[in-house]
Formats: structure tokens, sequence, C-alpha cells
């Protein structure tokens, strides 16, 4: 149950009827307020709460005036004994409820099975699932204890009758070449268990490992890795009906189960572990297939234009004043007609500067593009030429627009040729050129033939065919059969949206007609663009240029704010206090309060350990990740947790998954937490932004940043305004930070409700500001280049409305087109909203490359009409742009403060493998917002005392962070002791 309530949901739902209060006639004192509490918490959640403490606060005062008995009564309420089973079977009859039988739970066992674990396998959702459908038969649920265990039946014989019927549609053959990854087995010659099962364990772990660096060597590893999957010829539609988390947690038990293990398991559900693991393998490898090709294209382009820059660079000397010297050698020319060149030219220009003017041309002119095609050419040749064709004959290319039929049309001239020896294809072959070879290749592709027409150079057309290619399947105009993220783009979107189209555009709080949504949208757009016209002559801080210059737009800086007065005290007393706190002791105290380890728990469904020795383990793998000192290091304290042991629990325990679910655990338990007179009210404001840290570049996560120097990965977080990060994601550094930030407002799982997103320049777009109006939360960016925007009219045919604004006014928005996408536009935002694809592929579609595409141009006018919408508010408004800036300045201290936690190896990522970083990165988001967790706790202890209660002042108050470290100490020896406590009783769990 939520801790904090409204007044008005309060009355709703916390008010006595004149029935109750019948009920309570006959008692008084302490037990009439326990009895009222518990009668109205049973209506609400159909079952009596398990301790005191679940029962919000707010509610026990406003259920207490109401029977008149102070709320201090409800601690004298006794939850055990005859009095409480006594008001507990009255409330049962009152409500009409009765407890639960041996049979029941029977029932709940069959229900479980045929509604509900074939789409849901989650423990908690089952057991609430459970609790939901209980309250429907009115009966009064088991103990949490009995649910556990009839959920962990209802999933055990689902996975029974499940894989029996997966294993039946499974040749022989493929059974056996499944079991043959498990296979210890030397037909040449005997080995033992130990050595047969490090054989088993290297062919799984080569198959499951990550690609390296982008290479020719890599792109034939991934091939053999997808032929060998391919090769134990999985039926196409094996897993069609199968939700998709129900193979990522086979997949996950696959990860985490040694070969032996897996041997161990019945042949049913054997053969459906390996053929979901296959199944998962084969989509992730295809796709990694698909960026190597994108990568290796762009790679051979890069190259050639650093190598021809190299060389130009050490030969070009760069001409000031070419023009006057072109005006002195013209005039010369036109006075000495007949004269040689020496005579009249080289006096006026030497020869030296008109040597320099030629190279200079050659470098910047038709010559430089020609080099650079020369060296891609040599270099596509004698190298890349041994991977790219046969990546192509692997994957198997389509397209649903005709239009892009030349390009496929070509990939099979090119795989039809790619074993011949002839330079040029035959005279009588018809080479598709038009949407394939650009304008500046066609000199290269096109050679003249002494005895005919010019025919087709095959190096340089396959060149352009790749080219063309990557261009296309970047935007998702090609797409690869068998993949996951380059997959059909039509299956994006939810595929019954036809028959539930009503219930989508409620979740969106969207109107059904399209000329509603455009009338709304166009009368907010006039409106805001009158209040900007009308506030403009009286404006101090915004002024519309005459002059163009470097912009339009002059916009005066934020004034500098006052400083807080008493912050810096009051961190020297939390200092003072708590000195040199731990900073896993501080990860161990949210742990006891919150519990997040309780979500830890083993994929394959079996747990030998104690819980108090997993937990120990889980908290030392978390910190060690965290911190990135490493397991080996948190295993040397000498306090009997070997590193092997570390290791097992980290491939067992900490799946992404479960360690996104402790994240959200513990940022619900910040909220509930805060005190409202020291932190506000709940916010619906979130900032988000990257930062790059260094990794390995063995990998094709990692990347070459221009702007920060070196290889790294880039780490996205969406940080609320109090300084709790709700979620964090990984990305590469040249991917979109617009679909980052549409991802995480839409998947963080948090009691948070996202309705302002605070971005900078690189998190906004035109068609961010679409996606984002069609899902329903604002965009609020810091724009860098505010001075050249432009606002768009909401319609023609009135060029003397707003007067204030005609400098920076341009056309109006095309509404027409707007009506004409709006399914389209909206079925694309449900899909972004339910995640059925990722964000990035789904944004893919829409880029500039794929100007054409009619539902990215009426996205791109819904943005423009947001945009300008938000310019106008932007303009005018002062306190908005403060807003914006002190959402972002949040987020600068969030990005501050992970160099202080993760200081293991220098704040590099030491591993290639894309789920070890992610796990990384999630153990370090954990260990922050703990530590954000416990400073809260210790803030709010400080300030509640009598001389600290009225000391802050509003400066000091906007300036509050969680976030303070200068009492922690992340170093030292990792010491854990679960039974100390760190020294503070008196603080507010």
């Amino acid at each position: 149950m939520k801790r904090h309530w409204t007044i008005d949901e309060l009355v709703d739902h916390w008010t006595l009827v004149p029935n109750e209060v019948a009920v309570l006639a006959n008692k008084s004192g302490a037990t009439r307020l326990g009895f009222a509490v518990l009668l109205k918490y049973f209506q609400l959640e159909g079952r009596f709460p398990a301790h005191p403490r679940d029962v919000p606060a707010p509610s026990i005062v406003y259920v207490a005036k109401q029977v008149g008995v102070p709320p201090e009564a409800y601690l004298q309420y006794r939850p055990q004994g005859r009095t409480i089973e006594y008001h507990r079977a009255q409330i049962r009859e009152t409500l009409g409820f009765r407890t639960a039988t041996e049979a029941d739970g029977m029932r709940i066992v069959t229900w479980l099975v045929a509604e509900i674990v074939p789409h849901e396998q989650e423990m908690d959702r089952l057991a609430e699932a459970v609790y939901t459908q209980c309250r429907m038969w009115q009966i009064e649920p088991p103990a949490a204890k009995q649910i556990e265990r009839l959920v962990h039946s209802a999933l055990h014989t689902y996975e029974v009758t499940f894989c029996a019927h997966l294993a039946e549609k499974l040749s022989p053959a493929t059974r056996t070449a499944l079991d043959t990854l498990l296979d210890t087995a030397d037909e040449r010659a005997p080995a033992t268990n130990a050595e047969a099962s490090a054989s088993a364990h290297a062919r799984l772990h080569d198959l499951n490992a990550d690609p390296g660096r982008l290479s020719v060597e890599t792109a034939q590893g991934e091939i053999d890795k997808l032929l060998q999957l391919r090769a134990l010829d999985l039926p196409n539609d094996l897993f069609a009906t199968v939700p998709p988390k129900t193979l990522h947690r086979y997949r996950q038990r696959v990860g985490a189960e040694s070969p032996y293990e897996l041997r161990r398991h019945p042949d049913a559900i054997r053969a459906t572990l390996l053929a979901a693991w296959a199944h998962e393998r084969i989509g992730e490898v295809t796709d990694t297939l698909v960026d190597l090709l994108i990568d290796m294209i762009h790679l051979l382009s890069t190259r050639a234009e650093h190598k021809v820059d190299k060389r130009i660079l050490d030969e070009v000397k760069h001409v000031t004043g070419k023009h006057s010297l072109l005006f002195h050698v013209a005039e010369a020319s036109l006075q000495d007609p007949d004269g040689r060149v020496r005579d009249v030219i080289f006096p006026i220009v030497n020869e030296q500067t008109l040597h320099a003017l030629v190279k200079e041309w050659k470098a910047t002119g038709p010559t430089y593009r020609h080099q650079v095609q020369t060296v891609m050419r040599n270099a596509y040749r004698w190298h890349y030429r041994q991977a790219v064709p046969l990546l192509v004959r692997t994957l198997t290319f389509q397209s649903n627009n005709r239009v892009h039929r030349p390009v496929i049309a070509a990939l099979e001239l090119l795989l039809a040729y790619a074993d011949s020896k002839q330079a040029l294809y035959p005279s009588d072959v018809e080479v598709p050129l038009a949407g394939v070879v650009r304008p500046n290749w066609q000199p290269l592709v096109m050679e003249p033939s002494p005895d005919g027409p010019p025919r087709v150079n095959r190096i340089n057309y396959e060149l352009c065919v790749l080219q063309a290619v990557r261009e296309k399947l970047r935007c998702r105009e090609l797409w690869v059969v068998g993949a996951r993220r380059h997959q059909n783009p039509d299956a994006d979107v939810p595929q019954d949206f036809d028959h539930a189209r009503q219930a989508y555009y409620a979740a969106l709080h969207l109107p059904e007609d399209a000329d509603t949504f455009v009338r709304t949208l166009k009368q907010e757009l006039t409106d805001e663009l009158t209040a900007l016209d009308q506030a403009m002559p009286t404006n101090r801080y915004c002024r519309i240029l005459d002059k163009k210059g470097t912009g339009w737009i002059s916009l005066t800086p934020l004034t500098a704010q006052p400083e807080p007065q008493h912050l810096s005290a009051l961190k020297a007393e939390v200092g003072g206090r708590w000195a040199m706190t731990p900073l896993l002791d501080m990860l161990k105290e949210t742990d006891l309060r919150v519990g997040f380890t309780d979500v830890f728990t083993s994929p394959t469904g079996r747990e030998h350990l104690e819980r108090d020795v997993l937990q120990r383990r889980l908290l030392l793998c978390l910190f060690g990740l965290g911190t990135n000192t490493g397991l080996k290091r948190i295993s040397a304290t000498g306090q009997g947790d070997a590193y092997k042991d570390l290791l097992y629990v980290r491939r067992r325990f900490l799946t992404i998954a479960q360690l996104r679910a402790a994240i959200a655990r513990v940022v619900n338990a910040t909220f509930a937490a805060r005190m409202p007179q020291i932190w506000g009210e709940g916010t619906t404001a979130c900032a988000s932004d990257s930062k790059k840290f260094g990794a390995w570049d063995q990998n094709l996560m990692s990347e070459w940043s221009i702007r920060h120097r070196g290889p790294g990965i880039m780490i996205y977080w969406h940080v609320e305004k109090k300084a709790t990060c709700i979620y964090s994601q990984l990305k590469t550094v040249s991917s979109s930070e617009v679909a980052a930030m549409i991802e995480g407002v839409q998947r963080h799982c948090t009691d948070m409700e996202i309705d302002r997103q605070y971005v900078d320049s690189h998190g906004q777009s035109e068609v961010a500001f679409g996606f984002c109006r069609l899902l329903n939360f604002d965009l609020l960016p810091r724009l860098k280049a505010i001075p050249r925007q432009r606002l768009y009219r909401p319609e023609g045919g009135a060029p003397e409305a707003f007067p204030n604004l005609q400098r920076v006014l341009t056309r109006p928005i095309d509404w027409d087109l707007i009506r004409q996408q709006y399914d389209e536009m909206v079925k694309y935002a449900t899909a972004l909203r339910l995640g059925t694809a990722e964000a990035d592929a789904i944004l893919r579609r829409f880029t500039r490359s794929n100007g054409q595409h009619p539902t990215y141009r009426a996205l791109i006018e819904v943005g423009k009409a947001q945009k300008t919408k938000f310019l106008c508010r932007y303009l005018r408004s002062e306190p908005l742009r403060r807003e914006i800036q002190e959402g972002l300045n949040v987020i600068e201290t969030w990005n501050s403060v992970t160099t202080f936690i993760f200081y293991g190896k220098g704040g590099e990522f030491a591993t290639n493998q894309r789920e070890d970083q992610e796990r990384a990165m999630l153990c370090l988001h954990l260990l922050q917002i703990s530590m954000g967790y416990i400073n809260t706790l210790m803030i709010q202890h400080v300030l509640q005392e009598p001389a600290w209660a009225n000391r802050l002042g509003p400066a000091d108050y906007r300036a509050l962070t969680p976030l303070i470290h200068t009492h922690v100490n992340p170093y030292g020896r990792f010491d854990l002791d679960l039974t100390t406590r760190l020294a503070f009783d008196a603080m507010a769990a």
C-alpha cells in the first residue's frame, strides 16, 4: 500500500460509512481505532496487514478523527491474540468473506496455471495476482508463505506441461544436436570428468561470448557462431506464441547453471532450456552481424578520409587572400594578353604561391573525394572483401517498400558474382544504378569501353551497394530475417492495434478523432504565440534583433541565485555525527531497512544457501561491482567469503532484471521516507543526461569519443529533482540520446509519474517533441542554439499576426499531414509505451535519411508545433528557464558523485562483455541511491531537532541534496557485520 495519501484520496477510501460505524458501537479506545483501521485496510487490500507499520500513518490519523480516538492509541492495539482474531472474524463476516481452505489452494494453483503464468512469471506479480483474485472470490488469502508455495507449485506445474509440449515439436535430430552442446564425451580420447565439464562449458561459453572489436576476424567468428546455431535446425514457429519474458527467463537459467546441472534436468526441460537459449542467441548474433556490416562500411569511409587528410596536411599550405590574388592575375593578364606567364603572372604571384593554390584546390575540390574513393576501394579490395560478401550471403535482407527494390536487386547481383574473377560485369547483365550509386561515384563505377557503352566496375559498384545497404538498414527501410533489433519494422508496433484502438488511445490520453487533436494543438500554439507577442514589449530578458548576425534572438543569461547560508553547517553537522561512515555499511543499512536483497532469487528455482549467507555475499558482490574494485579484492578481507563463492553468487543471482527491481525498491523507499516539510511534495519532474566512462575497446560497445577523447561507453541517467536516479541505461557514444530519454521515461518502473523531462540540446529534436506530445509529457530542453530558433505559424493567410515576432516567424504547420498520419503516429507512440521494440530501433526509422516517410514528416510537424509552444514559454518565462537549469544542475551533481563511488581501476569498465558492463552500471546505480537514501535519513534526523528546526532558509532548502559524501569512506578494509547498525536509532525508517 502506498504511503502518501491526499485529502481527497483519504475521503474516498478511508471514510467510515454509517453501517461500518454501527459495527464499532461496543468498542472504545485502542480497540475501537484498531478495528476501524483493520476494517478499512481489508476493504482496500482484500487482506489484513502483516504488521502495524504496513498501515500508512496519514490513514491512521484520518480514521482516528472519525472514531474520536487519539492516533497514538493505535500503537496499543496488539497485532496478535484472541481479540484481534475475533475482530478479523467479525470483519470477514461483515464484508462477506471467508478464510481460504485447502480446496481454495488447489483452485488458486489451477487458475494461475491457466490464466496468469503463461504471461507472467515474476514471483511478486504472481503473488499480487493471487491477492487480487482472492478478493474477487471473497476469500481471505492464505498467509504469505503459503501463497509463495502455491505460486511455486503453479510455476512448476506450468513448466512441466509447457516443456513437454514444446519438446514434442523438436525433431530427434534437433534434440540430439542440443544435447551435443552438453556432451562431455571425447570420441578420440577419454577425459576426466573435470576436463569434460570444462570442454562443455567452453562450447557454451564460445557460442555465448560477445564479439570482439570491429574486424574481419570478428565478423568471420560471428558468422561461424550463427551457422552453428542454425545447424540446430529449430522450427521457425517454435516460440511464436511464447512471451519474450519467458524466453528471457529460460535464457538466464542456461547462463546461471553449469553444464553438469543442465544435464541433470529431465529431457523435456533440458531440451526446452537449450532451445530457448539457441533461439535467443540466433537473434542476438544476427543483430551483431548487421551491426558489424554497418560499422565496417562506415569504417571504410572514415579511415580513408583520415588517411587522405593526413597525407594532405603534410603537403598542403593554406593560401590566404585568394580572391585578391585572382584579381591581380586577371588584371595583369588583360593588360598583356600576349605575354609569357613567367613575365606577366609570376611578378604578381610567385610560382611557389601558385603551386600552393593548386594543391589546396586538389585537397578541397573534387580531387579530394576521388582520393578518398580510391583509398576506400583499395582497402575494400585487399582486406574487407574477405568478410563483407560473406556477411551479405549469411544474412537475408528484405524490404517492405517497393522504392528500395533496386537495393535488394543489387545485393542479389553482388552475391551472384561474388566468386567471379572478372573486373567488370558482363555487358548483357542489367545492373541497378538508380537508387544505388551516388552521383559522385558515377565516374568510378562506369568505366569507358572502347567497343561499346560504358561497363560497370565490380569492386566500385559493390562499395556503392554496401553504402546504400548501410543507409537503408540504419533507417529501417531494409530489415534482416531472424534479427531482433533489425527485424521487420512492421513487427515493432502492436499487432492488435486495429482491434484495441480505443484502449490504446485511452492509455495515451489522446482523442480518437484526428480533428480534435489538431484543433487542440492549434489552439495551444496560437495561445502561446499570442502570450509571447504581448509580453515582448515589456520583456527585459529577451529581444528580437533587427539584424541577423549570429542569430535572431537575444536572451539575457540568468542571474546567480542567493548562496545558501547554513548548508555548509548542516553538512558539517552530518559529518561530525557520522564521520567516515563506510560506504559498505550504508549499503547494508539500506538493505536492512528496505530489504532489496529479497528480490535476488535464482532463476533455476532452487536455492541451497542460507538466506543470511546469501545476503552477506550479495552485499559484497554489489559493493565490489558498484565501486569497480572487483570481487577479488572484496574477498581478500579474510572473513570467510572466498572469491569463487562471490563468483557463484554473481553468476547465479545478479541478473539485470533483478538489479533493476532492487533499484526500484530503494527508489520507492526513498520517496516514502522523505519528509515533505524538508524536501517538498513529491515531484513529477526528471532530468536526463549521459556521462562517458572509459572502457576496454575489444568489443562493439566501446567507441572513440571525439568530445571526450578516448574509447569508452556512455551511461544515460534519469535523475528526479531531489537527486534520486530512477533509471540508468548503457549506450554507445554515437547512439541517440533522444531514444535513451524516451526509454527511461517509459521503463523506470518506480512510483514516480513523470510529466516534465529536462534535457540538454543532445536530448531533444523535433521528432522527440512530437513523440513526447503523443506520450503525454513535456520535453523541456536547455537549447544551446537559442539565437537561431524559428517559430512556426499556426495558420497561413495572416502575415500581420503577432507583429512583435515577425522576424522569427516562419511557415505555418501542415495540419492536413498530421490529420492523415494521426493513426500511424499513435501506433508508434503505443509501441514506445508498451516496449514492443527498443526505442532506438523505432526512432531510427524517423531520421533525415528517411525524410520521405509520411509518418516521419507528420511527426516533424507535430514536433515543430510543440517546440514552438515550448520556445514561447521559454522566452517569456524566466522561472521556466531557471527551473530547467536547476534540474540539469542536479544531474551534473549526480555525475560528479559517480566518480567518487566508481573509483576502482581508474573508473574504467575493465571488461569486454556487455552484460558485465551493464551489471556494473546497475550496481553503481544501486550503491549511489543507497548512499542517497541513508543521507536522506541522516539529514532528516538532524533537521528534526529543535536547534535546527527553523535554521535553514529558502536558499538552503533549494540547494539541499542527499548526495553529500564528505562523511563517507568508500575505501579501507571491507568488513561487513550484519549484526551492527548505524548509530541513529531515532531515525525514521
